[in-house]
């Protein structure tokens, strides 16, 4: 529908340096009003559709009331397709990682309902059997995001920490991590995201989002991507394991990842 989704985004040398340095990066002006309208209806409905969460907020546990969260989009519609392989969104991905084209993970919608709980601090790599730390996950705003809604909130330069990265996302690691972040220098970063606004952060920098405490619901898409020649490595512990069965069935240890859910989305 939207010719931007597959023209080229200027990224400047400076923002590459600034990605690297700190593995996280926000982009103004990413997405216009009108694509983010069109394909955001499209995500909403199939959100919607697929949504099996059936308790109410206050009975379920602290990852249950963080988001709802809806897998491979871009398998269920061909309108939400084409928003997860935009070569527009493909190509900052792999200009930020040094990369010579970037191939999808999978993609998830995260939606926190009004009054939706906290995402504790994690490091996303800890889920995924990839051999090299060229990952990276673009958050998209589907409407502006306050501080009050639960933006994403980012410890810049924290993928150099080892400590933490075993835990999975838990009332656990917020506190583990929270502790370990405490004693280091890492700017803390949790700023609103303007309409069109995009983050792209790395698989190891640790993460986090505040409670969404508006009556709206914070839709966001999400697009997690990984260099085009990345290898499977031996899953480190089962979620690891899990996720080669479901988002690289059939990839074989030590190649690359190179299955009908795994499609280049960018080269260069």
């Amino acid at each position: 529908m939207n010719k931007i989704l597959n023209q080229p985004y200027q990224l400047s040398e400076e923002a590459i340096e600034f990605y690297q340095k700190n593995r996280y990066i926000k982009l103004k002006n990413v997405l216009d009003a009108e694509t983010l309208a069109y394909y955001g209806e499209a995500i909403t409905k199939k959100v919607n559709e697929l949504n099996s969460q059936d308790k109410p907020i206050d009975e379920r546990d602290t990852y249950g009331k963080a988001f709802l969260q809806i897998f491979n989009l871009w398998c269920q519609d061909e309108v939400c397709k084409e928003f997860v392989l935009s070569k527009r969104l493909g190509q900052i991905a792999a200009e930020l990682m040094r990369a010579d084209g970037s191939r999808l993970y999978h993609d998830q919608a995260l939606f926190k309902e009004a009054g939706g709980g906290i995402t504790p601090w994690h490091a996303d790599q800890y889920y995924w059997p990839l051999s090299t730390d060229k990952t990276i996950t673009a958050w998209i705003p589907l409407q502006p995001v306050p501080v009050e809604m639960g933006p994403l909130e980012f410890s810049a330069g924290s993928h150099v920490i080892v400590e933490g990265r075993e835990l999975a996302i838990s009332d656990d690691s917020e506190q583990k991590i929270a502790q370990r972040l405490r004693v280091t220098d890492f700017k803390h970063v949790a700023e609103p995201y303007d309409l069109g606004e995009v983050s792209f952060h790395s698989g190891w920098v640790f993460h986090r989002a505040g409670a969404n405490n508006t009556d709206q619901v914070r839709k966001v898409m999400t697009m997690i991507y990984m260099d085009k020649d990345m290898i499977l490595k031996e899953p480190e512990n089962e979620n690891q394991r899990k996720d080669w069965e479901v988002w690289c069935p059939g990839a074989e240890i030590g190649k690359i990842i190179d299955t009908h859910l795994n499609p280049i989305v960018y080269s260069k």
